[in-house]
């Protein structure tokens, strides 16, 4: 009996281990889980998303053409402004596969955040801001519209970001958790949770 209630114990609290993490770190989460399905297990799962994107289509689809349009992205480069971190989230989101022109954009306006940092005085730790900065490049580095060598280039940054946010902050169990974002495969990183 307490054999078949263990799976579903360890499910839960995966469950609430997962609910209770910041977005970057679900990002950096799921995609790992999508690193170890096989093309099967991807297809239907692809299947499922279709049917839960489907229902928020109409709403967002102004917004996703914007995120898909260079253009409209060139506009969105000023990395201070908490408005433009903004947009530059929803269209990070809603940045199709495909579209590498866009993704080219967007790369060249995340690229400049040593001199946003370094130049404007930018603090990583106040409000909102370095959580925006972790989930800007968590997303950015694990979507698939920015080439392999746009990826890694971002993957630099978000560990940079992410050393920053460590070296300033006072809170230890802060740096436990930002130092888990940056191990490529922290899929890996639940089981030791639970172990």
């Amino acid at each position: 009996m307490v054999e078949k209630r263990c799976p579903r114990l360890q499910r839960d609290g995966v469950y609430r281990w997962f609910s209770e993490l910041p977005s970057p770190q679900r990002v950096e989460f799921l995609c790992g889980l999508l690193d170890l399905c096989i093309p099967l297990e991807l297809r239907f799962l692809g299947a499922c998303l279709e049917d839960l994107a489907r229902k928020d289509y109409h709403s967002l689809r102004d917004s996703e053409i914007k995120a898909n349009n260079p253009a409209d992205l060139g506009s969105l480069t000023n990395l201070t402004d908490e408005v433009v971190r903004s947009k530059l989230l929803v269209s990070l989101a809603l940045l199709g596969s495909a579209h590498r022109e866009a993704a080219g954009v967007l790369f060249r306006t995340l690229t400049h955040i040593d001199s946003v940092i370094n130049n404007y005085g930018l603090q990583l730790n106040e409000g909102r801001t370095g959580d925006e900065f972790l989930l800007l490049f968590t997303m950015a580095s694990n979507h698939p519209a920015f080439s392999f060598h746009q990826k890694q280039v971002l993957r630099q940054e978000l560990t940079q970001i992410q050393n920053i946010m460590a070296s300033t902050s006072k809170n230890p169990s802060t740096s436990t958790l930002n130092s888990m974002a940056t191990y490529p495969g922290c899929h890996k990183a639940w089981k030791e949770y639970f172990t």
